[in-house]
């Protein structure tokens, strides 16, 4: 028989704020992160605004030394990681180290490295190239770096399926405690992807927005005026545990994870399939999994991009599958306040629906001032919406085809 699954602790570090409290806060206010460029000058660039971390120093949490050796993407896996155990009141001397581990997802892993050695080759030549170069760009080396920081001796694994990497961290770690290969597992996603060449590479795509001059205004998930999508950096990391462990610890417990599903458009690279059916079938498959009805869904954190094919689709996908109860559905997207973490996203989002389940409270979509017609769901229109939350989806979708959906209860639900 499946073990039971539950949230026991959650550490942030995003562009609306570092820590749980501060992130909270700020989504519930509805206000927005994002702002013009500011770790280097965006003027050649078609889209300049962005959802930075601020205020990030990793030395307040590992040592200087171990910062340096590190990718600002491990960095944020590390520091998140080491929040998320803290709030969940571990003791990691008290814990059995080999049944605990850590999966990461990650989109593109250490491309600021990546750039910035790339740069001393062309100046300097290969010489001088770093002997850490390759572990602090490669992308498994964040789930390396938890576990070495925390010294958990159990499974580890990196997921890098795009925008939906740490929504399959999250729920291959789900699994693994599952069958019982692991007692607690750390599911991080974490990006760092705020470079030049890679903000340059989603502007060649034409995928983000170009409101430069209203930068809280440019991510505007399911509004008729939308542009594209806002490129963000930060992690999140949710602590999963065994649910007998949890009682043993006295564990806090912020909500179950009851269901996990992933399919595939099989459609387009980038383009998700504009009859949402990969979608669709992913929250049919997760509610299926949580042993739930579609009726017993209060609340949807949509993966709501701010993009004209996105919002479209997923408005589409959720009719398709909720059908009629749809509209009783409350749908928000807090990407109008973060912008999008890429492979991050899902844990941020994830983060995010546990909390509006423990406390009660929806966070609003921002920005939403003009309907899409095309759009025409409950999306929490600029302001929180207090509400008791009993089961939610979080939704991820990224290039590629690749769809996730997760189902989080309330505690004996």
């Amino acid at each position: 028989m499946d073990r039971k699954v539950v949230v026991t602790g959650v550490g942030v570090i995003s562009p609306v704020g570092i820590g749980n409290r501060e992130f909270w806060n700020t989504l519930l206010s509805g206000v927005s992160g994002i702002d013009r460029v500011r770790s280097f000058d965006p003027s050649p660039f078609n889209s300049q605004v962005v959802g930075e971390v601020k205020d990030f120093q990793a030395e307040q949490f590992i040592s200087r030394k171990e910062a340096r050796r590190m990718d600002r993407f491990s960095q944020f896996a590390v520091c998140a990681s080491l929040l998320g155990i803290e709030d969940a009141g571990i003791d990691l001397d008290k814990i059995d180290r080999d049944m605990a581990g850590v999966i990461l997802g990650s989109g593109i892993g250490g491309i600021t490295t990546f750039e910035e050695q790339h740069q001393v080759l062309l100046g300097k030549g290969p010489q001088k190239i770093s002997p850490f170069f390759i572990p602090m760009m490669i992308v498994n080396m964040g789930a390396a770096n938890v576990a070495l920081q925390l010294k958990l001796r159990g499974p580890n694994n990196c997921v890098s399926t795009a925008c939906e990497a740490s929504t399959h961290a999250l729920g291959e770690a789900f699994r693994i405690i599952q069958r019982g290969e692991a007692d607690l597992m750390v599911a991080v996603g974490s990006e760092a992807s705020i470079t030049p060449l890679a903000l340059g590479g989603f502007c060649a795509m034409k995928a983000l927005s170009t409101r430069n001059d209203e930068p809280a205004k440019s991510s505007r998930p399911f509004d008729a005026g939308r542009d594209g999508f806002i490129m963000a950096e930060g992690a999140a990391a949710l602590i999963l545990e065994d649910y007998d462990s949890a009682v043993r610890r006295g564990a806090r417990m912020y909500a179950e994870l009851r269901g996990y599903a992933s399919t595939c458009d099989a459609y387009h690279i980038t383009a998700p399939d504009p009859e949402g059916r990969g979608a669709a079938r992913a929250m049919d498959l997760a509610l299926k999994d949580a042993g739930l009805k579609h009726e017993d869904i209060d609340y949807i954190n949509a993966h709501g991009t701010s993009t004209p094919l996105n919002d479209k689709m997923e408005t589409l996908a959720i009719k398709k599958s909720f059908r009629k109860h749809a509209y009783q559905l409350i749908v928000s997207s807090t990407k109008s306040m973060t912008g999008h973490l890429l492979g991050a996203a899902g844990a941020l989002e994830a983060a995010a629906t546990i909390f509006t389940i423990h406390h009660g409270i929806i966070p609003p979509t921002i920005n939403l001032e003009e309907p899409d017609p095309e759009c025409d769901l409950n999306y929490a229109p600029n302001r929180a919406v207090e509400k008791s939350v009993n089961n939610a989806l979080s939704n991820s979708f990224g290039f590629g085809g690749h769809n996730g959906t997760l189902v989080f209860s309330s505690v004996g639900e």
